[in-house]
């Protein structure tokens, strides 16, 4: 079963271009590190939860929109190995020139690793 990276993130509303060109352009970057696929989604439906929900999780001000993006791999030894090339490539750091600027706050971005236990679809 695959191995799933989830991230959620609050992204400044007029930023959302910026947020497409920034994904297009290191999510290949995951494709060629052994991803099988990446998904960027921007918050159409994110309502606000009595208790917690995903814009108190990543502290978003009304002028952001949250994002929600997952990195399928095979496995996690091929996630590992590729995650450990990509923090060490001179294209993910935004300071490179060429690269486009991160179009949010990446101190607020949650994140981590996820064993894949289900998968249902269609036949």
């Amino acid at each position: 079963m695959a191995y799933i990276d989830g991230f959620v993130i609050a992204v400044p509303t007029a930023n959302k271009q910026a947020f497409i060109d920034h994904a297009r352009h290191f999510d290949t970057i995951f494709l060629e590190l052994g991803a099988l696929r990446v998904i960027e989604g921007w918050g159409d439906d994110v309502p606000d939860g009595k208790l917690t929900d995903f814009r108190r999780a990543v502290q978003a001000t009304p002028e952001e929109t949250v994002a929600f993006s997952w990195v399928e791999w095979p496995d996690k030894a091929t996630r590992d190995a590729g995650m450990k090339k990509m923090m060490e490539d001179p294209r993910m750091d935004p300071a490179t020139p060429g690269n486009p600027p991160m179009p949010f706050d990446g101190k607020r971005m949650i994140f981590g690793g996820f064993e894949q236990v289900v998968e249902v679809k269609q036949p």
